[in-house]
């Protein structure tokens, strides 16, 4: 694998630091600008607002750029939304520079996997991907505690001032690492890219995406009280716990990249299935605290396991565009956070129990492989006719050359 992977992986690891690191700030946000816990979990809202918006139009915009270039950009931006936080004066600046924070991410990941597909061979590219995200999850395991303790002990400015370190190491590590390339510059630019959008398989692709990350996010997004009030976890153990959900995610991030080399919609196929097993098992194994820990890991891997193939498939979906349709999927991602966070919580509301929102889960994971199920039958319905194309085609120039003959 390229060193130039490593790059990609020091700007994931940035990125995923300053997504997740919030939530362990609140409070002491709250505090500091003299707001409720409500009103600053409108920031973690911004911050995915930011990535919605900015997967798609940077994509589109920088469409006739230099791939290596828009990477540097982007982490540009990274780095002064990072740092703008650290300095903002108040909630409303706050808000502004979490949005604008957000704002690369979903572009970043979209292109870097582009990028990343292209510098290895066709057998390896899932593999390229997983080593790309392996900054997110390792995210979740190392930096986002790391910038919790920071935050906790120098105040959360600090932390975003280190983030910001980290986004000036991965320009480095970007322009170092990254081979110059032309070929981008002669895409068919924003037309070209929004094309790729109307193609169906595309839209079913990012649709599985939603709805199987969506079940991932209506469970982890209340892991805590399922920790603390079902297995009977203390407060203070949830911090190491969230960190084994991290190693569980970068398990299945990497077995998930290896496995999809030999079979994309198998290891999809066989990601959700084990999803809907993990989700389902949560009321049995949140009874006792080995259990719990175990089930956390699991979830993990689970989860994690269907990201290659669902980045690598859109991207061969929209193989003439790929990278609008990559970095959509990203905003895809995000959706499926928000999404799967609120049905979780209807479930939570209604009365069903602290374990309530993994059978939610269930309910969308279950969607994700209908609607994966959909586009392996559309693709199915498309070969043949794809097929007669192709023959149709080769044997124009031979009757051509006869007509001329």
């Amino acid at each position: 694998m390229p060193l130039a992977l490593l790059a990609l992986a020091v700007g994931a690891f940035g990125i995923g630091t300053t997504e997740f690191v919030m939530m362990g700030l609140l409070p002491d946000v709250a505090d500091d600008l003299n707001i409720s816990i409500p009103s600053a979990g409108h920031l973690v809202s911004a911050y995915a607002l930011g990535v919605v918006i900015g997967a798609p139009l940077l994509a589109a915009v920088t469409a006739r750029m230099s791939r290596r270039t828009v990477l540097i950009g982007l982490m540009g931006l990274f780095v002064v939304g990072n740092a703008l936080s650290a300095l903002a004066p108040d909630n409303g600046w706050l808000l502004a520079a979490r949005f604008l924070s957000g704002l690369p991410h979903g572009a970043f990941f979209g292109v870097g996997a582009v990028v990343a597909t292209n510098m290895v061979a066709p057998e390896r590219k899932a593999r390229s991907v997983s080593l790309m995200f392996l900054g997110l999850t390792v995210a979740n395991v190392a930096g986002v505690p790391v910038a919790t303790l920071m935050g906790q002990h120098l105040g959360w400015r600090a932390t975003f001032l280190g983030v910001s370190a980290i986004g000036l190491a991965a320009i480095a590590a970007l322009a170092f690492l990254i081979p110059h390339d032309h070929e981008h510059t002669t895409a068919q630019g924003l037309r070209g890219e929004l094309a790729a959008l109307r193609s169906l398989p595309v839209w079913l692709s990012l649709g599985t995406t939603v709805a199987g990350f969506g079940a991932l996010f209506a469970a982890y997004s209340y892991i805590t009280p399922m920790l603390t009030d079902a297995a009977g976890y203390a407060d203070a153990s949830v911090t190491l716990l969230l960190a084994l959900f991290g190693v569980g995610a970068t398990a299945g991030n990497l077995l998930g990249g290896r496995l999809a080399d030999h079979s994309l919609r198998g290891t999809l196929f066989s990601g959700l299935t084990a999803l809907v097993a993990v989700l389902a098992l949560f009321p049995l194994l949140m009874r006792t605290e080995l259990t719990a820990a175990v089930a956390v890991i699991l979830l993990g891997m689970a989860a994690f396991v269907t990201g290659s193939p669902l980045q690598l498939m859109v991207m061969e979906k929209a193989s003439s565009a790929p990278s609008l349709a990559s970095s959509a999927n990203q905003a895809a991602f995000n959706l499926a956070n928000a999404g799967g966070a609120w049905i979780g919580g209807l479930a939570l509301a209604a009365g069903f129990g602290v374990t309530s929102p993994a059978l939610a889960g269930v309910a969308l994971a279950v969607l994700g492989l209908a609607v994966a199920s959909l586009a392996c039958a559309v693709d199915r319905r498309r070969a043949p006719v794809a097929g007669r194309e192709r023959i149709v085609a080769s044997h124009v120039p031979q009757e051509a050359e006869a007509v001329h003959h």
